[in-house]
């Protein structure tokens, strides 16, 4: 801002400015401060705040119109709506949602703080800004909204859970802003929003993934994770009794989504990334019965970004897809603030190339889990990361709607 404008916003903040007295330092008597010009404000002057912060002069909009909002953190500048209260009845085509979750991680916690984490790294992305590497501007294809975060309790980790899921089905069972001259992939044919939601940590998918089903029908995940998920519990070890029910956590959510028929069958799912160390080669036979293939992170020195694409497009076909997102599948090095981190994996431009590739998927629902920034530097490396990742998903959504 010139030096002139800063003079006219100066002269609208203070209305009117008198002039001081001279005075004397008090540490030296004999020696006299020259005449000073500091202003003092007239307290029976009132500020026209309106006229302050809605010049065109300075700003480019009305702050105090009814469609816009100043101060509030919402995810990429979407528009912070209380989707369970007041503004229930308004249409949107995406819903940022936060689900500050972390009591079934087994590493790190932390990722309760996640969403809001995110969200602060999203400031410099915006639904209304162009995304050059996705060539879009979400905002001229999806009405998108932040919903703010679901009241998970921190107690008991099944009522969170179960929270979670009475809230996404709630908001994927109404009806979108848009609709197209097209056939839906919904299974009553009507077109519902879709759900960004940040996480928490990875087994919130669960519950996401039931509510993503009851519209679309089983879907085709693509899970970016260094760890497989596809744990099969067992009384074998641990501190279960014979018969006890064993609590779903971050490392086994897909084998129950798997058991109750949530993801694709014909093995339609694939894990893109995974380098974690096993318990047993057993491991990789669960993994097959759960209805995954999957991408090693090494595989991208060998057959590129490009062959990573290849791969996930052959697997999932022209399903409805959902994807998950543990952040640590990006290298500690560039993202370390995960619950679980694992050396050796992608960088951010790996990531994002990738992205591209996916373009034309049918994506009903993206999640991104696992950030935890209380590990995070000064310099908010994960969130930042996060942010920008959740941003490409959304670019996703607004290239390819969800019609058959």
């Amino acid at each position: 801002m010139s030096f002139s404008r800063l003079l006219v916003l100066a002269a609208l903040v203070v209305p009117t400015i008198t002039r001081q007295t001279p005075f004397t330092d008090p540490a030296s008597s004999s020696k006299s401060i020259p005449q000073s010009h500091r202003p003092s404000y007239d307290q029976s002057a009132r500020t026209d705040f309106t006229t302050l912060f809605s010049s065109d002069q300075f700003l480019n909009h009305d702050p105090w119109s009814p469609d816009e909002w100043n101060g509030l953190v919402s995810f990429a500048r979407a528009q912070p709506v209380r989707c369970f209260g007041a503004d229930s009845d308004m249409k949107y085509d995406v819903a940022v949602l936060g689900a500050p979750f972390d009591t079934a991680t087994s590493y790190r916690p932390g990722a309760r703080f996640g969403p809001n984490g995110v969200r602060q790294g999203s400031r410099r992305c915006g639904v209304d800004f162009i995304n050059v590497q996705q060539k879009v501007k979400v905002s001229d294809h999806l009405n998108v909204v932040d919903c703010g975060d679901v009241p998970m309790t921190f107690m008991d980790s099944k009522v969170a859970l179960r929270q979670l899921e009475f809230a996404n089905k709630e908001l994927v069972r109404r009806e979108a802003f848009r609709s197209y001259n097209q056939t839906s992939l919904a299974k009553d044919g009507k077109f519902h929003p879709r759900v960004l939601t940040l996480g928490g940590d990875h087994t919130i998918t669960l519950p996401l993934l039931r509510g993503v089903a009851e519209i679309y029908g089983p879907v085709s995940v693509i899970h970016f994770d260094s760890h497989l998920d596809t744990r099969k519990p067992s009384t074998a070890s641990g501190p279960w009794l014979p018969g006890e029910e064993i609590p779903v956590t971050h490392g086994s959510y897909f084998y129950y989504a798997h058991k109750e028929g949530l993801l694709a069958p014909n093995n339609a799912n694939i894990h893109v990334g995974i380098r974690s160390a096993l318990d047993s080669w057993d491991n990789y036979k669960n993994d097959w019965e759960v209805g995954f293939v999957i991408s090693h992170a090494e595989d991208v020195e060998e057959v590129g970004w490009q062959g990573i694409v290849e791969k996930i497009r052959e697997v999932v076909g022209d399903n409805p897809v959902y994807i998950s997102l543990d952040i640590d599948v990006i290298d500690p090095g560039l993202a370390p603030a995960t619950g679980t981190p694992e050396i050796g994996g992608f960088t951010t431009r790996e990531m994002r190339k990738i992205f591209k590739g996916l373009e034309g998927l049918k994506v009903v629902g993206a999640d991104i889990v696992e950030v935890a920034p209380a590990y995070d530097s000064q310099a908010e490396l994960t969130q930042i990361v996060a942010a920008n990742i959740g941003w490409d998903m959304l670019a996703l959504m607004a290239k390819t709607p969800t019609v058959v």
